[in-house]
């Protein structure tokens, strides 16, 4: 299976310090742009192996379930880290661009359309985003199996901590009925139902399918490249920055998550603390 990865990554330390991407210290930025890419090449990636002792061999391991990966990372006006990474050079292509920093994802679109037959997967993901799972493409398949090709299975962010009120948080918890439903109707096929290793599992259309990210066949990306709205540049759903995320596949697929009681079916990290860290202060904590 060949794989298609897109980042959107921005730095500058002289912006507003509002993101993580626009503040004075580029450690976190740097650890957490590695983290992303080292990750998905040592879960996906078919540099893996067993040590046989009895042997003194590394074997090859997890063959059946490693892939061509190609990792694109999409910067614009020179504003980035990539001078800074100790990463092998061929763990990823820069693809520099001169628009505005809140609209990359949109040129991470266009990347992802202009490679269309080339792969079985196309994702696109912001530069904070960390894959641990490495049955994360094989529960989206499953899911597209039983669903088919027009549902699309978001994932789940999450923070992790050990000095906070809470040592996971998933951190995209549900709109206001209001703030999506001029792009979708969650009323349509509401839930999903499945069993997984004899255990039972819900999927709810979301009314936050914000990820930060999206991973889509060839048969999802194909459809939603056809779409008149493709890069269309609609910065209405919140921001510019979730818009170029979110509003383009929430517009054509029906967007599901695992519910609370299965966050964890399939979930994607969010590198540090600024959302877990809230709680207790500006988020309260149920007692229940």
């Amino acid at each position: 299976m060949r794989i298609l990865l897109t980042i959107a990554h921005f730095f500058n330390a002289n912006g507003n310090g509002k993101h993580g991407s626009q503040r004075k210290d580029p450690k976190p930025r740097l650890v957490a742009l590695t983290k992303s890419i080292a990750a998905l090449h040592q879960l996906f990636g078919k540099s893996q192996t067993i040590i046989d002792i009895k042997q003194r061999l590394a074997l090859p391991a997890n063959q059946p379930q490693s892939y061509d990966l190609d990792v694109v990372i999409c910067t614009t006006q020179g504003h980035h880290l990539l001078n800074q990474l100790s990463l092998p050079s061929h763990f990823y292509q820069h693809h520099s661009t001169q628009v505005e920093p809140i609209l990359l994802g949109f040129e991470c679109q266009a990347i992802l359309r202009d490679s269309l037959g080339k792969y079985d997967y196309y994702c696109f993901l912001e530069d904070d985003l960390i894959l641990n799972d490495p049955w994360f493409f094989i529960k989206l398949n499953w899911f597209t199996q039983q669903g088919g090709d027009l549902n699309l299975l978001q994932p789940n962010r999450y923070e992790v901590a050990t000095n906070y009120l809470t040592c996971k948080s998933y951190i995209d918890g549900e709109l206001a009925p209001k703030m999506t439903a001029n792009f979708q109707n969650v009323n349509e096929k509401p839930h999903l139902q499945g069993i997984i290793m004899g255990m039972p599992i819900t999927f709810h259309r979301t009314l936050n399918p914000h990820s930060g990210c999206y991973f889509l066949n060839a048969n999802q990306m194909e459809h939603w490249a056809n779409q008149p709205y493709f890069i269309d540049r609609d910065t209405s759903f919140v921001s510019p920055l979730e818009s170029a995320a979110t509003l383009g596949i929430m517009k054509t697929f029906r967007v599901y998550k695992s519910a609370p009681e299965q966050a964890n079916f399939l979930e994607i990290q969010h590198f540090g603390a600024g959302f877990i860290s809230l709680i207790g202060k500006q988020i309260g904590l149920s007692k229940s």
